[in-house]
């Protein structure tokens, strides 16, 4: 967020009017709803509010373990506390599905970006320091970050769920594809294409876009897809089960919580959701792979590893960097992805400042909104000049699905053979490269997870 003076300006929408602010760089509509939805229900669109919303604040983020049970985090989690939610304060309801827009501050018609953060499907809202859309706003473009569900409230699977509603569980990447669907039909009102959306996201958000990229029902909705941290899925973890083969952890879950049905659970107080959490982390080892998306025989229609072979046709941009989340096979997997479909891709090799934690896992998202003022790491010249290189390469792509441009160092699209071209953004300078391996390698095996 900018620390400008500001002024509000009230819009008129389909929905109604709403009272946003006006910068410097643009205009601000925040914590937009775009749907609401009861506890393990799936979201209803908003179609319409009463008077004049005031969209002036940011909206109240989805409850989550870290909110309820801080002291009890990981030193990875803290790490990303100091990295990105340090002295910011937010707020926690069931009642989350906003938006935060940013805008030109004249807009017609410019390309639209919706961001969909990361957090392990588990954790993370749109408000955590390194989004901001005003650095892409002065480059003509719309940005729009979402907030969704997570953990528990966004991916628990239960027999009546399926039973109620012919589908089960994968709630937050519902209400992803939700808010899709409600800039499409709004983001005209705010001067947006609605003809001209790119999708893009960072690790989870990466791999959530990936799901809804091999939905061939999703096909129209958006043109362009971005993932950093996450292309090409993992081999194991990001392959999700099948939502009947998720319903035994959830049983026990509900035991965990004292509960015997699925609408005891829906009127437990959420501290005690949080707290069943806790207890069903403790005594399992497969957390990860039964609180994420499923295979719902809609959503995710089939096993992920046959649909990859047929993503939609877009197109698409995909990053990772130097010590990224199992690096060396984030890189493999992703350059194979790039290679099969054309994609641009990049290395991030440019070491954070300031520690000894090299280009961690998200390191790239301050470069790549233009947010780096805003954190605690001494960044230097290179630095920045790296930032507004990504900047520009990713306005010019949400523009018309190719980065280049003037006065940018020349990204070449990957192509079958045994080396993919990539474009390495390294310690000196931005240009075509090549993937060091052995020193993903290294950083992997020496570093593992970012430490505090």
């Amino acid at each position: 967020m900018s620390g400008q003076e500001l002024k509000s300006i009230v819009l008129h929408t389909g929905c109604g009017d709403i009272r946003g602010r006006k910068t410097a760089s643009g205009r601000e509509f925040l914590g937009v709803p775009f749907a609401h939805a009861g506890r393990f229900a799936y979201a209803r669109p908003v179609e319409c509010w009463e008077g004049v919303l005031d969209a002036t604040d940011f909206g109240p983020a989805c409850p989550q373990n870290r909110a309820v049970h801080e002291h009890l985090e990981n030193p990875t989690r803290l790490f990303y506390k100091k990295e990105y939610r340090e002295g910011l304060a937010f707020r926690y309801n069931e009642d989350c599905l906003n938006l935060n827009i940013y805008t030109p501050a004249e807009p017609e018609n410019c390309p639209v970006i919706v961001f969909i953060h990361g957090g392990g499907f588990d954790s993370g809202m749109n408000t955590e320091s390194p989004f901001d859309g005003s650095a892409l706003a002065r480059r003509g473009i719309i940005t729009v970050f979402i907030n969704y569900r997570v953990g528990v409230l966004g991916y628990l699977t239960h027999r009546d769920i399926q039973e109620q509603n012919g589908r089960d569980g994968n709630f937050g990447l519902d209400d992803q594809l939700t808010a899709i669907r409600w800039v499409k039909a709004h983001i005209a009102d705010f001067g947006g294409d609605a003809e001209n959306i790119t999708l893009l996201g960072q690790s989870a958000g990466a791999i959530s876009i990936q799901y809804l990229c091999l939905n061939t029902a999703n096909k129209g909705l958006f043109r362009r897809a971005a993932m950093m941290s996450g292309a090409g899925l993992f081999p194991r973890f990001a392959l999700p089960r099948r939502a009947e083969d998720t319903h035994a952890y959830w049983e026990q879950f509900l035991s965990l919580a004292g509960c015997a049905s699925l609408d005891e659970l829906r009127a437990l107080p959420v501290e005690r959701l949080f707290d069943a959490v806790e207890e069903i982390r403790a005594i399992r080892k497969d957390n990860t792979y039964c609180t994420m998306p499923v295979v719902d025989g809609q959503l995710i229609p089939a096993p992920v590893d046959e649909l990859i072979r047929t993503p939609l046709p877009l197109n698409y941009m995909i990053g990772y960097t130097n010590a990224d989340m199992y690096a060396p096979i984030m890189a493999f997997i992703g350059n194979r992805y790039a290679r099969d479909n054309g994609a641009y891709v990049y290395y991030f090799d440019l070491d954070a400042p300031g520690d000894d934690n090299r280009a961690f896992h998200s390191a790239d998202l301050r470069y790549v909104f233009g947010t780096l003022d805003g954190s605690w790491r001494p960044y230097g010249d290179r630095d920045r000049e790296a930032s507004a290189q990504m900047l520009d390469y990713l306005a010019n792509f949400a523009r018309c699905g190719d980065p280049n441009g003037p006065e940018l160092p020349h990204w070449k699209k990957a192509t079958r053979g045994f080396f993919t071209p990539v474009l390495h953004i390294g310690a000196r300078r931005t240009s075509m490269g090549r993937v060091f391996y052995g020193k993903l390698i290294r950083n992997f095996l020496s570093k593992g997870e970012p430490k505090a």
